[in-house]
This record gives structure tokens, sequence and C-alpha cells, in this order.
């Protein structure tokens, strides 16, 4: 058998109970795996109150009741047809898309053989659940303002929202890219963002962004929409861009509908994108939204085996007491929360 997660409606705090049905069989390309650990992201925290659920109904991603969860690390138990990279009895770990498949905080799950990659054997199946969304994210955050590994070193790199997961992985992938970067930290996280790569470190506040040069050559915000065009005016002339993972695009359109969502969603983006092209008239800007990236997932493999990518667990609980996992999120409490089936 396997038991799933499910929310049962919209509702803060999640409403959230356990289903039971027959163990799936893996398609052509597909393979079944056993979870060891499944994250809690944010985002499961706000979509199990309903955020985004108009956008993400176009996906089948938005029906109660609803599966959360895009984490997985687990035993792979069966694989389908077309399935050459993996085989049962492997350790695996990766993603699931958001959609109308459903979500990993369960027992076992289908995932896409490209979705996966293998485990090392020794690496803690909880640390590895923490790392893909939060990892393939910045990523594409990355991608998104130009930055890339054939670019990056001696780049002049400001990232907002250093202490958090996203902020994390950055400096992380940074250090090892040779990037210059200076992150601007929750209060008491300095010098935990200068030992994760960073060389110029500053507490958030009111006059943590102005007091700050503005030669960057990306900008990258993972910590507060508002502070996005205030973050434009410290690009450099010759910037690559900016990314934000932070704006408000599902939220305009839950809020606004879909024609008021769509205006004031144009309204915003180029609201700040007239700042960046005033500074750096080059410069691309972006808003990340996350989705399954095999670049990313090859990346975050080799880090991984190498023992480069690590972000902290700070609370493990079993699917029976999944409501202290999103408790714990959404009361923003330092650590990962992971859900052990």
């Amino acid at each position: 058998m396997r038991h799933e997660l499910i929310c049962s409606e919209p509702a803060t705090p999640a409403r959230l109970t356990l289903r039971s049905a027959p163990l799936p069989q893996p398609g052509s390309g597909e393979v079944l795996v056993r979870v060891q650990a499944s994250s809690v992201n944010p985002i499961d925290v706000k979509r199990a109150a309903g955020y985004g659920r108009r956008l993400l109904g176009l996906k089948g991603a938005a029906r109660f009741p609803l599966a959360l969860g895009n984490d997985v690390a687990g035993l792979v138990v069966a694989v389908g047809a077309d399935v050459t990279g993996i085989a049962a009895g492997q350790r695996v770990f990766g993603l699931l898309p958001t959609g109308r498949a459903g979500g990993a905080h369960a027992t076992h799950v289908l995932v896409s053989e490209q979705l996966l990659r293998v485990a090392p054997e020794e690496a803690d199946p909880a640390a590895l659940a923490v790392l893909p969304y939060s990892f393939t994210t910045m990523w594409l955050a990355l991608r998104s303002a130009g930055l890339k590994a054939a670019n990056a070193r001696g780049a002049r790199v400001l990232v907002h929202g250093a202490s958090g997961g996203l902020g994390s992985l950055a400096l992380q992938q940074l250090r090892l890219w040779g990037s210059q970067v200076t992150a601007i930290c929750a209060k008491g996280r300095r010098e935990e963002a200068r030992a994760l790569g960073a060389q110029l470190t500053v507490e958030r506040g009111p006059l943590a962004i102005a007091s700050l040069p503005s030669d960057f050559d990306v900008v990258l915000n993972f910590a507060n929409w508002d502070d996005d065009d205030v973050l434009a005016s410290r690009l450099g002339p010759q910037a690559l861009g900016q990314a934000t993972t932070v704006h408000p695009l599902l939220a305009n359109f839950d809020r606004l509908g879909w024609l008021g969502g769509m205006l004031a969603t144009r309204r915003d983006r180029r609201c700040v994108q007239a700042a960046v092209v005033a500074r750096a008239p080059r410069a691309r800007y972006s808003w990340t939204l996350f989705k399954p990236d095999r670049a990313a997932l090859d990346a975050l493999a080799l880090g991984v085996n190498l023992g480069r990518f690590r972000l902290p667990v700070g609370l493990a609980v079993p699917l029976t007491e999944a409501h202290a996992a999103f408790a714990h999120v959404a009361a923003g409490l330092s650590g990962r929360a992971v859900l052990l089936p």
C-alpha cells in the first residue's frame, strides 16, 4: 500500500490527513521510489492555504484535496520500460514537478527517470531531500540573470536573502565559480554567510541596500519583492542582470483575478525593469519560477557527490506528525523541515 499526505481544503494552519491506495506501477520512463525523506518548503505551506490557485490551476496543481511536495530522496522499488540509468535497489534523490500527478509527501512516488539522480550510498536522506527544489530554483535565478560558470569568475554578485535556503545555496555555488559575493543577511547571520563564501556581508535593515556600492554585475533577490526596485540601483552600467524569486505573480492573480492580475503583473514587472535598464541598458531582468531543470540536477548531483552543498535540517518528523513540519516552516524557524515516511 501507498500512503499519501493530503491537504483536505485550503486553510491556515494546513488541514492535513493521510490516505491510502494500492502501489502504482511505473510506466515507460518512470521509476517507483520508496520515499525515505521529503522536505516541506515555504511554497508548500502557502499552497496549503490556497496560494497560487488561479495560475497553478492551469497545471492541474490547485484542486483540493491536494498532495504537496517536490523533493524526494529514497530507494528505487521498480523501474518502467526504457529506464536505463537507474536500477531497483539504488538510492536516488530528485524532483517531482508541480502538477496534477501529485506530490512527494508520500511513502511511494512515481518519478520520471530524467528527474532523478543516483545518491551517494553514505548520504543522509534528510540532508538530500532539502536540496533539489531550492537548488533548482536558485540555479534558474542565476541563469536568468545571465550568470553561468563561463562568466562567473570574478563577477560581482549581490545576494539579498543570503540566510535563506536559496541564498545559502547561491553562496555555495558562487564560491565554486569564483564570484565576488556581497550578502545581505538576517540579523546575526553574517559569520554564517562568510563561511559559505561571501566576501562582504551586511545585516538586513532600512539602509542596508543603499549603503552598498552601485557596481554589481548581478543582483539576486531571494528576500523581499518590495526591495526589488532599490536593488536595481546597485547594478553597474555593464551589469548582466537581476533576478527575483519573490515576485508577486501568483499573488496578483489570486488577489485581482485574471484581468486585474495581468495588469498588475505587467505594471510591477515594467516598473522594476525600467529601473534595471536605467542603470544597465543591456541587463536582463527576470522573475524566476520553479520548474524541474536537468542541468540544475546534474550540477547538484556533482556537488552532492563532492560534499559541496548543504542546508541545515531543523526538524524531521514522520508523515503522521506532518502538522509539526508545516508549523515549523510557517513560523520561519531555523533549519529545513523534513518528512520521514
